[in-house]
């Protein structure tokens, strides 16, 4: 089943963003397969960002070989995303 996840992580500035995305690309890692959709706002001079997932076993087997050490590395304090079931998605 789909799964929304909702990351609000502490620090996560614009910049630190763009930088986690190039290194992510660098490796490879950067389009996981499974991650169907992946939005990132600015809110008060941080990101949050709302990804869609194949599964949350996917989410969880990627995090800690994908995002997790780049966000360590660049100083972001990490909290755990907002998990729901996905009921539907609508593409116009």
């Amino acid at each position: 089943m789909a799964i929304s996840a909702h990351f609000r992580h502490r620090g996560f500035t614009p910049e630190k963003y763009d930088e986690a995305i190039r290194r992510l690309d660098a490796t490879g890692k950067g389009s996981p397969a499974a991650r169907l959709y992946h939005a990132a706002i600015e809110a008060d001079g941080e990101i949050e960002v709302f990804d869609i997932w194949a599964s949350q076993k996917a989410l969880e087997k990627w995090g800690p070989e994908g995002f997790v050490p780049v966000l360590l590395d660049l100083g972001v304090e990490l909290h755990p995303p907002e998990i729901h079931p996905v009921l539907n998605i609508i593409q116009s």
